[in-house]
């Protein structure tokens, strides 16, 4: 599972490493949060672009019902013997609604209640806020309410710190995130195998 501020790479670097599974002729399959693509994705753009507002609670249980709504289809991808890939999932919720109030440990039950699948391994690509901004400015004119407020991912890089000091929710490695993408998939290879044994 690969995390990080908005800008970090996750989704560049998770279908690189995506790609290379399938030219190594790994069964894998990649998924992303939010799922823009699906209903509950599309009021979560609704509320990052202002057009809703929703309390820290009502975030939370709107980005929760986005992952519960997988749990069935990981769960049987994990069966079939599949490597699910991962940009972001239930810690970036723990990051940005727990910085915005939500408790961490309500959090954690609820996640246990719902019983969510625990990745194997965060890839926690850390940027700083700066980067954050200027890349994801490069992609885009236009900013949602996260990603253009740099006091936030200032505030957010120190909580994820906390969350990948802790090992919150599952097994974290912190990788530099302000290389170029072969740069930082390679770094993320090399741990992948070290920590998962996978022998790509």
């Amino acid at each position: 599972m690969f995390e990080g501020l908005d800008g970090a790479g996750t989704e560049s670097i998770s279908r690189h490493i995506y790609n290379y599974f399938k030219k190594k002729n790994k069964q894998v399959v990649r998924i992303c949060y939010p799922d823009y693509k699906g209903p509950i994705g599309r009021l979560i753009h609704r509320y990052l672009h202002r057009q809703y507002d929703f309390s820290v609670y009502a975030q939370f249980l709107l980005y929760l019902i986005d992952f519960v709504k997988d749990k069935d289809k990981i769960e049987q991808w994990l069966k079939e013997g599949k490597n699910v890939i991962s940009d972001r999932y239930f810690t970036s919720t723990l990051a940005y609604q727990g910085l915005r109030g939500f408790p961490q440990k309500e959090a954690l039950n609820l996640a246990k209640v719902f019983d969510l699948p625990r990745p194997d391994l965060v890839l926690y690509l850390r940027v700083s806020p700066s980067t954050s901004i200027k890349r994801k400015l490069k992609e885009k004119k236009s900013l949602d309410r996260n990603e253009k407020d740099k006091k936030l991912l200032a505030q957010l890089t120190y909580f994820y710190d906390k969350l990948a000091k802790k090992q919150i929710f599952s097994r974290w490695r912190t990788i530099d995130g302000e290389g170029s993408i072969k740069e930082v998939s390679d770094n993320c290879l090399k741990i992948i195998n070290k920590e998962l044994k996978l022998n790509l």
